[in-house]
């Protein structure tokens, strides 16, 4: 990183950090005071100060009552404390390779593994890939019937964010899943974001999870934690699992602040998350109407009624010269509307998304403090544009 691009991004931190009024906190960015005393704060309302600190995950430990809740929770047997989710989703994937004996995994071309984590799957755990789809959804059910090749494992990502933090219905998902295991696959669940699709499906967590094999949760994503990731399913694979953390070098010798976290973005975070998911809408609705009314030639809130509280927005313009719009509407109105922007692989020049994240924040705005932001913003960034932009 240059010079200019630090100073670049220790000014987008300050502006975005500095604002009064902001739709979701800015993830996993707090300064390091601010950031230990929330832990200290929030840590005391759900675990034992007196307790000790934890050591290599130790089952007596808060790592191992995390992952005792975790699994609870989620309605398996057993769960497995990660650092990260990357290394939980290789293992669960290279794990049901060994028991079905296929090491072909069915999941979609946006799927975190395939877009995210260079070629993991196959660099480190010899695995090969099949896609049933490129359509930005989840695979129906006779996507997955007529896939040409066999696979021991179907991977879902719920939702699927590069797509939107897109979701089937409930229908949808449980027919995509029998039809795995009529081929006689399992099925692993990405569920970074599984928290927050019950509101959608209308259906308790358990009940979606049970759906599953294995699922990987996220306890930074939607909960708000430091870091980590847990691995649930079957007691036996979660205990072959467990070997495997170690061989890939989790087996950190103290993960209590993390765990600690975690365990608070369970208590106090989790139980909202339904919330946020009905207030999304009201933001997205909001937004739709402000961009129909501004006279763009082209944009879009994708989906139109978000499936969690997450979604996209698009606009007719280069990710810089946004991105570069939303840190002076910070700077000079202490609102965050967007934050980062940027242009996907396949889009075309002049076009750009940014996700937006509604949580604990974003409750106090109307739809009309919504629609002010947006004539705000579009006003700041016509300010600056480029000619011809």
């Amino acid at each position: 990183m240059t010079d200019s691009e630090r100073d670049r991004r220790r000014r987008q931190l300050d502006a975005w950090g500095g604002a009064t009024r902001t739709l979701a906190p800015v993830p996993g960015r707090e300064r390091i005071g601010e950031r230990l005393a929330r832990l200290s704060e929030q840590g005391a309302q759900v675990y034992d100060f007196g307790d000790w600190t934890d050591q290599y995950g130790s089952e007596d430990g808060v790592v191992g009552e995390l992952e005792r809740r975790t699994a609870a929770a989620l309605g398996m047997e057993a769960a497995a404390f990660f650092p990260t989710g990357t290394m939980a989703q290789q293992v669960a994937l290279r794990c049901w390779a060994g028991r079905t004996g296929n090491d072909t995994v069915a999941l979609h071309p946006l799927a975190h593994p395939l877009v995210c984590e260079r070629d993991a799957l196959q660099l480190l755990a010899g695995l090969r890939v099949v896609r049933p789809t490129a359509e930005p959804r989840m695979p129906t059910a006779a996507e997955v019937r007529d896939t040409d090749e066999p696979f021991g494992t179907l991977m879902l990502e719920l939702p699927l964010r590069e797509a939107g933090f897109v979701l089937p219905t409930w229908d949808e998902l449980t027919a995509t899943v029998e039809a795995a295991r009529e081929r006689e696959a399992v099925v692993h669940f990405d569920g970074a974001r599984l928290w927050e699709t019950v509101t959608h499906f209308g259906q308790p967590l358990p009940a979606v999870a049970s759906l599953a094999d294995t699922v990987y949760v996220s306890f930074y994503k939607s909960l708000g934690g430091l870091s980590g990731a847990a691995l649930a399913g079957p007691s036996t694979l979660i205990e072959e699992a467990v070997a495997w953390r170690h061989r890939y070098g989790g087996q950190l010798f103290q993960q209590w602040p993390a765990a600690l976290a975690a365990l608070a973005g369970l208590d106090l975070e989790l139980p909202r998350l339904p919330e946020y998911v009905r207030h999304a809408a009201t933001v997205a609705g909001a937004l739709h109407e402000a961009l129909a009314g501004s006279g763009l030639p082209w944009w879009r809130v994708w989906p139109r009624v978000p499936h969690t509280h997450q979604f996209q927005v698009w606009l007719p313009y280069e990710a810089e010269e946004l991105t570069e719009a939303g840190v002076r509407q910070a700077e000079e109105t202490g609102t965050v509307l967007f934050r980062r922007w940027s242009r996907p692989p396949g889009a075309p020049p002049g076009t750009a998304s940014a996700e937006v994240t509604v949580a604990g924040p974003g409750l106090s705005w109307s739809a009309e403090d919504v629609r002010a932001a947006v004539a705000e913003f579009l006003e700041i960034h016509a300010s600056a544009a480029p000619s011809g932009s």
